[in-house]
């Protein structure tokens, strides 16, 4: 098994494609008592502003699925900026999907 280790690193040290960056954005979400909260903050100052995309599955308070979506603008230094707020809501059935991308 350790021959499978020492493959995978092997691999990944001599990838040059592999690299982690540091997020620009931080979010996070809760829906309960009837409602649903996503709030996101721009925590890279040296990241230029972000546009994001977000997609999130819920549960309705009737028993159905709903699948809410949007995007939205966030400046640096934004700070615990709400950007989905709705209601009928019970739970959520995932964690918010947000996908951002940098503009120049």
């Amino acid at each position: 098994m350790d021959w499978i280790r020492i493959a995978a690193v092997t691999a990944l040290v001599g990838c040059p494609g592999a690299a982690v960056a540091k997020e620009a954005v931080s979010c996070g979400g809760a829906a309960m008592l009837g409602g649903a909260q996503l709030n996101c903050s721009h925590v890279e100052p040296k990241a230029p502003q972000q546009f994001c995309t977000f997609s999130w599955a819920l549960h309705t308070t009737s028993g159905d699925q709903k699948v809410v979506e949007g995007t939205f603008m966030l400046p640096p230094g934004a700070a615990n900026v709400t950007v989905y707020q709705g209601g009928g809501f019970d739970s959520a059935l995932s964690n918010p999907i947000v996908i951002c991308r940098g503009n120049k």
